[in-house]
């Protein structure tokens, strides 16, 4: 798992649906060990999966470089609903000001429920798992728990003719 879950991400990013342009961004708690560490995801406006990052703090560096490597993947967004996270403001307020860009922030709690419950799928599954043993291996855990999470919501591009394939057959054919 822990050799092949980067392989798969990189094949499956690939091959990604595009992302709308109004992204919802929050951070969950993932015990690793011993300790917690934050997961930070984004969604967009329809619950696509964006990205997720797993960091040791949760700070303005660690907000900083999961947008820079969801921007990277999928370009700047119009705007972003944060939570109250002075984090999270701080760091897009940081990339606005570091590459000239315009991405409006937007505190709405109500909106943010989409990025809130699409968190259950990822806890679901790690909570049962009582932690991890290393940060490596709960990264590379997290990459095949999201990469089927996104799998589940059809944000693979299915090729013409395989349509119905099921989720596993979807992940087979990514892993081929």
């Amino acid at each position: 798992m822990v050799k092949y879950s980067p392989l798969l991400e990189e094949a499956f990013h690939q091959r990604k649906r595009p992302v709308w342009v109004s992204w919802r961004m929050d951070e969950t708690y993932v015990k690793v060990q011993g300790a917690w560490r934050y997961l930070y995801r984004a969604v967009d406006k329809h619950g696509q999966t964006i990205d997720f990052l797993l960091t040791e703090q949760r700070d303005e560096p660690a907000a900083l470089r999961f947008l820079k490597k969801a921007i990277r993947r999928h370009s700047v967004p119009e705007k972003i609903t944060i939570d109250g996270s002075a984090a999270n403001e701080a760091a897009i307020k940081s990339y606005n000001a570091e590459h000239g860009t315009a991405i409006e922030i937007r505190k709405i709690t109500y909106l943010n429920n989409i990025v809130e419950q699409d968190h259950r799928g990822v806890k679901r599954i790690t909570r049962p798992m009582l932690g991890c043993k290393a940060f490596d291996a709960a990264q590379a855990t997290l990459v095949g728990i999201e990469l089927m999470h996104m799998i589940k919501k059809r944000q693979l591009v299915v090729e013409e003719g395989n349509e119905g394939r099921t989720a596993a057959e979807q992940f087979y054919a990514l892993a081929a």
